[in-house]
C-alpha cells in the first residue's frame, strides 16, 4: 500500500500525541493513582504505534510497544509511576520526537533504540520476559511488536505460520520468484509479517535459495502448504505452526477460541481487510470504547503556503480599496461612495477574518514548558512551582512559530540564574523552600504581553557594573532598571561557569534580536533579592496594521498606532537639555526627545507648528518631532526586499492610496 500520500497527517498527528504523552505523563507522576490518565495514556500510546505499523516505521512501533510493556504495569499495579521510571519513558518520547523529525526532514534514521528497550524491559517482570524469549526462539528474528501483532491474530482466530521455502537451484530468476510467492500468498488474503531474508535482500537478489516467512492466514495449514507448492521452481517446502495458546488450555481460554473462530468466519468473506485488521486491533477496539476529548467540531487542515497566499490576496485588496477611496475623494464621485463603503465593509470582514484563521492560541508553545522544568529541576536539584496563565492568548502563526526559542532561555535563565541555588538559602531570605516561576500572556491594545517571572535573588547589580566596566561601558549616570538591562549587550554575561543550561553570553542578546525581529521589545525589571520579571511585547499580527501617517520634510512615513500613547503640539518652550540630550517636559514627566529628521537624515525647514508624537515602548516613553500629522489608515506591511534589508530603521514599507510608496518606522529600533 503506497503511504506517502498520508505523510503529512502522519507527522502532524504524531506530534500533537507525542505532546499530549508527555503533558500527560507528568500529570501522572504528579498524581499516580489517577487511572483516567493511565488509561488516556494508553490510548495515545496506541495509536501512535498503531500509526507507526501501518506507515511502515517499524522502529517507532517496537519502541511503542515497550513503553506499553511499562504501562500495563502500572495499571497492574505491578509498577508505580515514580520519578525514576517516569524520565526513562520521558527519553522513549524525546527519542520517538526525534524520529518524526527524521521522516519529516526526510533524514537517515541512525537512532538507537536498542539501549532504551534493555532500561524499560529491566523494569518489567522476569516472566515476561522469559514467555517473549521462548516466543522468540521459535519465530525467525522477530522484535517483541512482532511478536504482540501474532498474538493478538492468534487470539482473533487467525493461523500463524513459519514457512520455509528451497527454491530450485535452476532457478534464473530468484528475486522474480520470490516475489510471485509473496504475490499468491498476499493474494489469498493473508499478511506477510516478516521474511528472511529481507525483501531489499531479495530485491537484490542477495540470498541464496532459502528463503523464510511468517505467514498469518485465515486458511488452514495444508490449504497454505498447496498454494506455496502451486508456484513453480520450488524443490522443498515445509510449514510450521505457531501455537501462542499452548500451555494455557482452560475453559474460559476454549470459550475465547471459539469465539476468535466465529470471528475468523466473518473475516472470509472480507479476506482482503485481513491486513487492516491485524495491523492496529487493540487501537481499533479502544477507538470505539473510548469517548474522544476532543471537542465536537469540524475542522479543515490547510496547507500554511495557501492560507499566505490568501493573507497576500486580502492584503493587495485593501491597498486597492484604499486607491479606490483616494479616487472618489479626488474626483467627488458621490455615485460611488455607496458602493465603495459596501466594499469597505466586506473588505473589513474578510481581512478580520484571515487575521482570525491565521491566529493561534499560546498554549501551542507554551505547552512544552512543564516538561522542561521537571527536567531543569532534577539536573540542578532545585523544587520549582511552574505557574502558566493567559496560554488563550492569541498571536499571529508567524510569530507563534518564532518565539519559543527566546522563551526557552528566559525560562531556563529563570531557572539557573534566578532561583535561589539551595532551600535553606530561601527560607533565610524569608521564601517558600521551593522557588516559583510563573508565564503570564495577555492582550494590551494591538500588542501581546508575555512576562516571565521568578520569586528568587534578582540581578546582581554589581555584578553587572564590573561586567560593563570591562566592556567600557559607563554607568556612573544609569539608573538601576537601566543598569540590570544592560544584560541584553552582545556576548554579557555574569555567569562564571560555562554549563549546558546558560551561562554562555549568548543567551539574553540572542533573546533581544529575535524579538525584536518579530517587531516586539523585551525589557527586564528585577529587585534585588525578590526576583526578576522579563517583559516581552509583540504585535498581535505582522500583515496589516493601523497607522499615523506622517510628514518630516518631504517625505510621508508611518508609525504603528499600537506604539503612539498620545500626540501633542509642539513648542519651544518644552524643550530642556540634561546631559547634553533633549528632553520634552510633559506633565511633569521628563522624555527623551527623538528629532526624526535629524535621525534619519532629512531635510526639514523651520515650521510654524510642528507634533511631538509620544510613543511607548515596553517601559520607555519617547517624543519623535515630526512636521505634520496625515491622519490615520490602514495600512499592509511589505518587506524593504534585499536591496533595502540593512536599513534598521524601518519595519517594511506601505503603498497608500495615491499609489505611493511608504515606508514605516520601526519605532522600537528608533529608541
Amino acid at each position: 500500500m503506497d503511504t506517502s500520500q498520508y505523510l503529512s497527517m502522519f507527522l502532524e498527528e504524531s506530534m500533537d500525541n507525542l505532546q499530549t504523552l508527555n503533558e500527560t505523563l507528568l500529570e501522572l507522576e504528579q498524581n499516580p493513582d489517577d487511572i483516567d490518565k493511565l488509561n488516556e495514556i494508553f490510548r495515545v500510546a496506541h495509536t501512535i504505534k498503531g500509526m507507526a505499523a501501518t506507515m511502515g516505521f517499524s522502529k517507532m512501533a517496537e519502541l511503542t510497544h515497550n513503553m506499553e510493556n511499562i504501562l500495563s504495569k502500572f495499571r497492574d499495579g505491578e509498577l508505580t509511576a515514580d520519578q525514576y521510571v517516569v524520565t526513562i519513558l520521558f527519553k522513549c518520547l524525546d527519542t520517538l520526537e526525534q524520529m518524526v523529525n527524521n521522516i519529516s526532514e526526510d533524514a537517515e534514521d541512525t537512532t538507537d533504540i536498542q539501549t532504551l528497550i534493555k532500561e524499560l524491559t529491566a523494569l518489567t517482570s522476569k516472566d515476561t520476559k522469559e514467555e517473549e524469549q521462548l516466543v522468540s526462539s521459535e519465530i525467525i528474528e522477530l522484535n517483541e511488536y512482532d511478536i504482540s501483532v501474532l498474538k493478538q491474530a492468534s487470539e482473533r482466530g487467525f493461523n500463524v505460520f513459519d514457512i520455509k521455502i528451497i527454491l530450485d537451484e535452476n532457478t534464473l530468476l530468484k528475486s522474480a520468484r520470490a516475489f510471485l510467492i509473496f504475490k499468491s500468498l498476499e493474494e489469498a488474503g493473508g499478511e506477510i509479517i516478516k521474511s528472511n531474508p529481507s525483501s531489499e535482500d531479495i530485491e537484490n537478489e542477495n540470498f541464496e535459495f532459502e528463503i523464510e516467512i511468517v505467514y498469518i492466514t485465515n486458511r488452514e495449514l495444508n490449504e497454505t502448504l498447496d498454494l506455496v507448492n502451486s508456484n513453480s521452481e520450488i524443490k522443498n517446502v515445509e510449514v510450521v505452526e505457531i501455537d501462542f495458546n499452548k500451555e494455557k488450555v482452560n475453559d474460559t481460554e476454549t470459550e475465547t477460541k471459539e469465539k476468535a473462530k466465529e470471528e475468523q468466519k466473518v473475516i472470509k468473506t472480507e479476506e482482503k481487510e485481513i491486513v487492516k485488521e491485524i495491523s492496529k486491533p487493540v487501537t481499533n477496539v479502544l477507538k470505539e470504547n473510548t469517548p474522544s476529548h476532543k471537542k465536537a467540531h469540524q475542522s479543515v487542515r490547510v496547507d500554511l503556503e495557501r492560507l499566505d497566499k490568501f493573507m497576500n490576496m486580502v492584503s493587495e485588496l485593501v491597498i486597492h480599496r484604499t486607491r479606490l477611496e483616494q479616487i472618489s475623494t479626488n474626483h467627488r464621485l458621490t455615485d460611488l461612495n455607496e458602493t465603495l463603503e459596501q466594499v469597505a465593509r466586506t473588505t473589513s470582514d474578510l481581512q478580520d477574518l484571515v487575521m482570525k484563521i491565521r491566529m493561534l492560541p499560546l498554549d501551542i508553545v507554551f505547552n512544552r514548558f512543564p516538561r522542561m522544568i521537571r527536567d531543569l529541576s532534577l539536573e540542578l536539584g532545585k523544587e520549582i512551582d511552574f505557574v502558566i496563565e493567559g496560554q488563550d492568548t492569541e498571536l499571529d502563526r508567524t510569530v507563534i512559530d518564532e518565539i519559543g526559542e527566546p522563551l526557552i532561555h528566559l525560562i531556563r535563565n529563570a531557572v539557573d540564574h534566578g532561583i535561589e541555588p539551595t532551600k535553606e538559602e530561601r527560607v533565610l531570605n524569608g521564601k517558600k523552600p521551593e522557588g516559583t516561576i510563573k508565564l503570564i500572556a495577555y492582550q494590551e491594545g494591538t500588542k501581546a504581553v508575555i512576562k516571565v517571572q521568578d520569586d528568587g535573588k534578582g540581578i546582581n547589580v554589581e555584578k553587572v557594573k564590573a561586567k560593563a566596566e570591562k566592556l567600557g561601558v559607563n554607568t556612573e549616570a544609569m539608573s538601576y532598571n537601566e543598569i540590570v538591562n544592560l544584560i541584553f549587550m552582545q556576548g554579557f554575561s555574569t555567569k562564571e561557569q560555562v554549563t549546558d543550561i546558560s551561562g554562555r553570553g549568548v543567551g539574553m542578546d540572542v533573546v533581544k534580536t529575535k524579538i525584536a525581529s518579530l517587531g516586539g521589545t523585551v525589557d527586564l525589571i528585577s529587585e534585588s533579592g525578590k526576583g526578576s520579571t522579563f517583559i516581552i511585547t509583540l504585535p498581535l499580527t505582522l500583515q496589516i496594521i493601523k497607522a499615523l501617517l506622517v510628514k518630516v520634510g518631504e517625505e510621508t512615513l508611518a508609525i504603528s498606532l499600537g506604539y503612539i500613547d498620545r500626540v501633542i503640539d509642539f513648542t519651544p518652550d518644552l524643550i530642556k537639555k540634561t546631559n547634553n540630550k533633549e528632553v520634552l517636559m510633559y506633565r511633569d514627566n521628563v522624555i527623551p526627545l527623538i528629532r526624526v529628521n535629524e535621525h534619519l537624515g532629512i531635510n526639514s525647514g523651520e515650521l510654524e507648528k510642528s507634533f511631538v508624537v509620544i510613543v511607548k515602548v515596553g517601559e520607555k516613553v519617547v517624543g519623535l518631532l515630526v512636521d505634520s500629522l496625515l491622519g490615520q489608515q490602514e495600512i499592509v506591511i511589505k518587506p524593504l526586499g534585499k536591496t533595502l534589508q540593512g536599513l534598521k530603521e524601518y519595519i517594511g514599507a506601505t503603498i497608500l492610496g495615491d499609489g505611493l510608496v511608504t515606508l514605516i518606522l520601526d519605532v522600537a529600533a528608533l529608541i
